[in-house]
């Protein structure tokens, strides 16, 4: 493929830390692989490929298998990369595809933090703080992606390119923290990160969008 071809293979202005540091320098590889070969694999199939990734993690958390659980979703995340870069590349964006790509990240998000909950809950973790951890993940995580929706929607910007914070509360850097939550074995405290970062990322980017 030539150099202009390549020169597209690229990430967003809205990455997260994770995103623009790590895993696009190896979904950018794994999409260069793709376009110069020619795979007959289209967007969606990717999109597809990364949200059964994460689904997969399910059985693994639930029987205790935290560490090739954990490496999944991480690996999960950086496929879910290559869809974006693989459909710029070749000139197939389109709203569909970003829907429902958008679709199955949040089913794939969701999949996998009830999974950290159920595993909590085998270990006979207290339920009380299952329910309340568990509650603050899930909603933060879902908040993230509404605020983002309704900021660019009402007020024409994303909320990662204003203010301080960048995209600490993005997709990527939530996987990343089940990654290495799964790999030290600290589930209760990664589900503590997801719910703290993600609040703390919404009122503080409210706050930016309220004063624009």
């Amino acid at each position: 493929m030539g150099g202009s071809g390549e020169a597209r293979v690229v990430g967003k202005p809205t990455d997260g830390l994770i995103s623009r540091y790590i895993n696009r320098k190896i979904s950018t590889r794994i999409t260069l692989f793709i376009v110069k070969h020619n795979i007959p694999i289209t967007p969606n199939q990717v999109s597809a490929i990364s949200f059964l990734l994460a689904i997969a993690t399910l059985p693994l958390y639930l029987h205790g298998y935290l560490i090739p659980a954990g490496i999944l979703v991480q690996l999960s995340s950086i496929i879910d990369g290559v869809d974006g870069e693989l459909a710029r590349a070749r000139g197939m964006v389109s709203k569909k595809g970003s829907f429902v790509d958008t679709m199955l990240d949040r089913y794939a998000d969701l999949s996998i933090l009830i999974a950290l909950m159920i595993y909590l809950a085998l270990t006979n973790y207290p339920v009380l703080h299952i329910v309340v951890l568990g509650s603050l993940a899930l909603s933060g995580d879902l908040l993230v992606s509404y605020l983002h929706t309704r900021a660019q929607y009402d007020f024409g910007v994303h909320p990662a390119l204003i203010g301080y914070l960048d995209s600490i509360g993005s997709r990527d850097v939530r996987l990343f923290i089940i990654f290495i939550g799964s790999i030290l074995g600290y589930i209760d405290y990664t589900l503590l990160s997801i719910a703290v970062l993600t609040h703390l990322y919404i009122i503080i980017k409210c706050m930016y969008i309220l004063a624009l």
